[in-house]
């Protein structure tokens, strides 16, 4: 408990800094593209139209999903509201887990917390993430599915969005150090989350021989973190409450990867150099 007080007072006293180096390391990454910030909507507006085609119109022949509340919704709709959150985690888990050791030699030179790289690293992903979310609400309010009152949810599904990331990002930062092999794991388990998170097929059944196995996905923290989203964008339920289960699910296994994390992160991180 000690190490998650001191990793959350090393986040609030280097705030300020976080936010700085985020707004840099965003501007950095898109520095040498003659369209700059641009592409943080053009490359995910490409990889939906493509998942879109492939799965909406070849797998599903443009049949709709029907929603938690009974409506029916497009499968494109349905499409972009979760791969929302998708297209900001997924960069940010595998950014973060490398964020300590490719900047090393930097650490050496620097005097801020080192729990503080992997924050700044999730938090330049964030800003993109919310000019994805504004622009999908604009799509959106030319549909049915227009701004209603379910989307005072979305704010708070963003913070635990952040929180769940800096947590796992404390565990993965910290071995991807010491063992450079994590990466690739990392990198394989974010290829097989795709698929096992409900981005591009509804999994309200997974029937196997007479089982059902959807509580399997469940399992998932993403799942509750993809289908609140769409729950306060599309304006089907009150996720929070109506799911109370998934809830604390997901904030147990959040407390319990910060635990974790945080008790790796403060017995090697004096020892990161080694690893060069």
């Amino acid at each position: 408990m000690k190490s998650m007080i001191t990793i959350i007072k090393e986040q609030i006293s280097s705030f300020y800094l976080i936010l700085r180096l985020s707004a840099f390391e965003m501007k950095s990454a898109n520095n040498n593209n003659y369209l700059g910030s641009f592409w943080e909507i053009l490359n995910p507006a490409i990889q939906l139209a493509i998942y879109w085609f492939v799965f909406g119109i070849g797998v599903r022949q443009g049949q709709n999903i029907t929603l938690d509340n009974g409506e029916q919704a497009p499968f494109f709709i349905w499409l972009v509201t979760g791969m929302m959150a998708w297209f900001f985690v997924n960069p940010a888990i595998t950014n973060a887990s490398r964020s300590i050791y490719s900047r090393l030699q930097l650490i050496a030179k620097m005097s801020f917390p080192m729990s503080a790289i992997p924050s700044y690293v999730i938090m330049a992903g964030f800003y993109s993430h919310l000019m994805l979310v504004a622009l999908v609400t604009i799509i959106l309010q030319f549909t049915k599915f227009k701004i209603s009152i379910f989307y005072i949810q979305l704010p708070y599904f963003m913070l635990a969005t952040l929180i769940f990331l800096l947590a796992l990002a404390l565990i993965t930062s910290t071995l991807a150090t010491i063992v450079r092999d994590v990466q690739q794991i990392i990198q394989s388990a974010i290829r097989m989350l795709l698929y096992l998170t409900p981005l591009l097929w509804h999994t309200d059944q997974l029937i196997f021989k007479g089982w059902d196995l959807t509580f399997i996905l469940k399992l998932n923290p993403l799942y509750y973190i993809v289908e609140g989203y769409r729950a306060s964008m599309l304006g089907t339920s009150w996720y929070i409450v109506d799911h109370s289960g998934l809830t604390l699910y997901f904030w147990g296994i959040t407390l319990f990867f910060f635990l974790v994390g945080s008790v790796l992160h403060l017995k090697f991180r004096n020892r990161f150099v080694d690893y060069l």
